[in-house]
């Protein structure tokens, strides 16, 4: 079959395009670049993800759902079943192995806040890693590591209360369940320094998101 000398001509300029010195050099510091591959697997994309986003948005997705289903408990303090069945939506968008169906993303807040502080931690160690990057990964890594431990007081908060016999006592469960849901993007100013950091306790998914943009920017990657 003869191929129409337009498409030679535009295949050889497509390779005409890859080979370029400036194309190859990006794609070598891509490879080369282990920090910044991990920083891509935390902001941008991962392919164990759903639809292949970055941890960290995947994190934030999740935690939607939580502080959704929290609120929403919240407001039923009086009818043990809908409180009982916000529990179950908030499980499964914690942990989708608890309870396999709801409305989450399915991949679940710890697993997500787990492989971020992971990744970013991997970014920071690796030895082409620049002082931004191996400094804003310290302060990721701190405020992924308090959602997880975040999502497990919740993740425990939520069993309970769909283990519960009484709607007072489950209310109760769901007043403080709701506060720690609310942390999750938020964080919370544990200090009481009139400000909420990365630090232990305090950052959550919003301060990790912005060291993530600083770090970016930081390597010419773009972010803010």
């Amino acid at each position: 079959m003869r191929v129409p000398s337009k498409t030679i001509l535009a295949l050889a300029m497509a390779g005409a395009a890859l080979s370029h010195p400036l194309v190859v050099r990006a794609q070598q510091a891509a490879v080369s670049n282990p920090a910044h591959t991990h920083l891509g697997h935390v902001a941008d994309r991962f392919r164990d993800t759903p639809e292949g986003k970055g941890l960290l948005p995947t994190a934030a997705g999740e935690a939607a759902v939580v502080v959704t289903h929290a609120g929403l408990m919240a407001n039923a303090s009086d009818n043990l079943d809908v409180m009982k069945r916000h529990a179950g939506h908030v499980l499964h968008a914690i942990d989708p192995t608890a309870v396999t169906e709801g409305p989450g993303l399915g991949y679940g807040l710890r697993k997500a806040a787990e492989a971020s502080a992971a990744h970013i931690t991997m970014a920071g160690s690796a030895e082409v890693a620049s002082q931004n990057v191996k400094t804003h990964a310290q302060h990721v890594a701190r405020a992924a590591r308090n959602t997880v431990t975040r999502a497990e007081r919740i993740q425990e908060l939520a069993q309970e209360i769909r283990d519960a016999t009484d709607a007072a006592a489950a209310a109760e469960l769901a007043a403080e369940l709701k506060t720690l849901a609310d942390q999750l993007v938020a964080g919370s100013d544990a200090n009481q320094d009139g400000r909420v950091g990365w630090q232990e306790s305090e950052g959550g998914l919003a301060v990790a998101e912005t060291h993530v943009g600083l770090m970016k920017q930081g390597e010419g990657l773009g972010g803010s």
